[in-house]
């Protein structure tokens, strides 16, 4: 299921509030992303608290790196991707530094009622077996909505590559997930 729904606005009105107002600009900016970033690093690090942290942490990062670009540079960005690959790089670094653990149970419910429910543990259980890069994949193209070309930018990857990332992880959820209900 997918967190949030696509931005309501884009890149160039968000660069158009920039130049207008850089702090009522950066504050429309924030209300258009935070939300899909928050949905997303929670997804890649199981952790509420942690997935906060991230998320905010993005958004001061790009607020200081954005007060310093000029107004040209503003107006030619995407800023999904780029805010993106700020919290892809927060995520890794707090991999780096924190040992695994398995994923804390969700408290949190999807918002889609169904005549089954959706079951955030049994899928966040299935996703964490995935490797690093297809679970990133997977998770920005289906909770964070992210369009390929977008994806590859974030991680620094090929579209191929991340195409067959995506492909791969689903595979192997689809495996994990068939193989539990046959247990």
């Amino acid at each position: 299921p997918r967190a949030t729904a696509p931005p309501t606005i884009g890149d160039a009105d968000l660069a158009r509030a920039l130049g207008r107002d850089f702090d009522i600009g950066f504050t429309e900016l924030v209300r258009v992303h935070q939300a899909g970033i928050y949905a997303g690093v929670l997804r890649l690090l199981w952790h509420p608290q942690t997935a906060e942290d991230i998320a905010q942490d993005t958004f001061l990062r790009a607020y200081r790196a954005l007060s310093g670009y000029d107004e040209e540079r503003i107006r030619g960005m995407r800023f999904r991707p780029w805010l993106w690959t700020i919290a892809l790089n927060l995520c890794r670094n707090h991999a780096s530094r924190t040992p695994a653990t398995t994923p804390l149970p969700s408290t949190e419910r999807s918002g889609i009622e169904d005549d089954e429910p959706f079951d955030n543990d049994r899928w966040n259980a299935a996703l964490s077996g995935l490797p690093d890069p297809q679970r990133t994949a997977v998770v920005l193209r289906h909770v964070a909505d992210l369009p390929i070309a977008d994806i590859a930018a974030a991680t620094g990857r090929a579209e191929g590559t991340v195409k067959s990332d995506i492909s791969r992880g689903l595979d192997r959820l689809r495996t994990a997930l068939e193989s539990e209900e046959d247990a």
